[in-house]
C-alpha cells in the first residue's frame, strides 16, 4: 500500500500508517462520517487523541503514542483546516518531543521506556493555542531548538530535553541519576546542561544543585580522561599532572592541569565547580606569561570535538619555547 493510497476499512499492520490525523485521513479520501463509524464499538478503528486516530483495535504501541503526540502538537491552527492537505510531509509542523519521552528515545538507560510513561512532552511554538490531553503534555517555547531525528521522529536537544524532564521530577536520585548520564554517555557536555536549567530557572531547586555538583564532578573526570588519551594518542611529551606553580619565594601563581617544564607550557582545562564558575584567570595567565611561561586553556568540549587540533597547538606552543628567551624559574608542586 502506498502512501497516499486510499485506507481499507479494517485494522492498518503498516506502522507508518497506523496513526493518521484527521487532516491526512480526508487527504487519503475517508470522510468524517466514515471515519466516526470506524471508531464505533466493535469497530477496525479508534480515537487515540483529539483529531487522531489509531487504525487499530488493539492497545497503542509506544511508536503509536510518540506519532499521535506529535500529530495533535503538530496540527495546522483550527482556520487553516478547512483545506485538504498535500501530506507533503508526516504533518507534525514545528513540535518536537522532549522531557523524559525524548531522553528514552536517545536511549538513556535512566529514563522510563516510552511504552511505560503516563504522559509524553511535546515542545510547541508559545504562539500555540494547544491544550494539554490525556497522554500529551504540552510545553511551549518562546525559541524553538533545532530538532535532533531518530527514526525520523523530530527530539529536542539533549540539553532542552534534560531541562524539561528535570523541570517536572522531585526524585533527587532520578535527577542526579539523569544529568550524570548524560555527560558520562557523552550525550552532551557540562556547561551546556548548566546553562538550560539556568534558562529554565532550576538551579535553585536543592536537588537539582546538588544534581550539578555531581554532574560537573564527573564532566571533570571525563575531560582529564580525553586529555589524557589526546597526551598518549599524539604522542606529546608526558607533562607533570595537576600541579601548582608558584615563585621560589612562595608567591602563588596558579594550579593548572598540565605542565611542561622543559618547554615552559601549562595547559589549563576549563573544567570547574559551581563556585569555580565565574573565577577570571586573566590575571594568573598574564602573570605566568610574563615569566615566559606559555599557558594554553582548552575546554572539555574541544577536547572531545578535536583532539588533534588540541595536540598541534600544544606541540606548536612546545616548539616556539626553543625560540624564546628561557622563563623564569617557578616552583612546581601538587595540587
Amino acid at each position: 500500500m502506498t502512501k497516499n493510497a486510499p485506507l481499507p476499512p479494517h485494522p492498518v499492520h503498516e506502522p507508518a500508517l497506523r496513526v493518521q490525523s484527521s487532516a491526512q485521513l480526508r487527504a487519503r479520501g475517508v470522510t468524517v462520517a466514515q471515519t466516526a463509524a470506524q471508531c464505533l464499538p466493535g469497530g477496525s478503528w479508534q480515537q487515540l487523541l483529539p483529531g487522531v486516530y489509531l487504525l487499530h483495535p488493539g492497545p497503542p504501541t509506544h511508536e503509536d503514542r510518540v506519532r499521535g503526540a506529535l500529530l495533535y502538537a503538530g496540527r495546522p491552527p483550527a482556520g487553516a483546516r478547512r483545506t485538504v492537505p498535500t501530506q507533503a510531509g508526516p504533518g507534525y509542523g514545528e513540535a518536537m518531543v522532549t522531557g523524559l519521552a525524548a531522553l528514552a528515545l536517545y536511549g538513556f538507560a535512566s529514563a522510563p521506556p516510552v511504552i511505560a510513561l503516563h504522559r509524553i512532552d511535546v515542545l510547541v511554538p508559545r504562539t500555540r493555542r494547544l491544550r494539554s490531553t490525556r497522554f500529551v503534555q504540552v510545553i511551549r517555547s518562546a525559541s524553538l531548538p533545532r530538532p535532533q531525528r531518530r527514526q525520523g521522529v523530530p527530539l529536542a536537544p539533549v540539553e532542552r530535553a534534560l531541562a524539561d524532564a528535570v523541570g517536572a521530577l522531585t526524585d533527587a536520585s532520578s535527577v542526579r541519576r539523569i544529568v550524570t548520564e548524560a555527560v558520562r554517555g557523552g550525550h552532551c557536555e557540562p556547561a551546556s546542561v548548566v546553562r538550560e536549567l539556568s534558562a529554565a530557572k532550576l538551579l535553585g531547586r536543592p536537588h537539582v544543585v546538588d544534581a550539578v555538583d555531581a554532574l560537573l564532578v564527573e564532566g571533570r573526570a571525563v575531560a582529564e580522561g580525553r586529555l589524557y588519551a589526546m597526551v598518549r594518542a599524539h604522542r606529546l611529551p608526558q607533562p607533570l599532572w595537576n600541579v601548582e606553580l608558584s615563585l621560589p619565594g612562595g608567591g602563588f601563581l596558579g594550579g593548572v592541569d598540565a605542565y611542561w617544564p622543559e618547554q615552559a607550557v601549562a595547559l589549563e582545562l576549563g573544567a570547574r565547580s559551581p563556585g569555580q564558575q565565574h573565577v577570571c584567570f586573566a590575571a594568573e595567565r598574564e602573570h605566568l606569561e610574563r615569566l615566559g611561561v606559555t599557558v594554553v586553556r582548552v575546554t572539555p568540549q574541544q577536547l572531545r570535538d578535536s583532539p588533534s587540533r588540541l595536540s598541534v597547538v600544544l606541540r606548536t606552543a612546545m616548539m616556539a619555547a626553543q625560540d624564546r628567551e628561557p622563563p623564569a624559574y617557578v616552583v612546581v608542586g601538587p595540587r
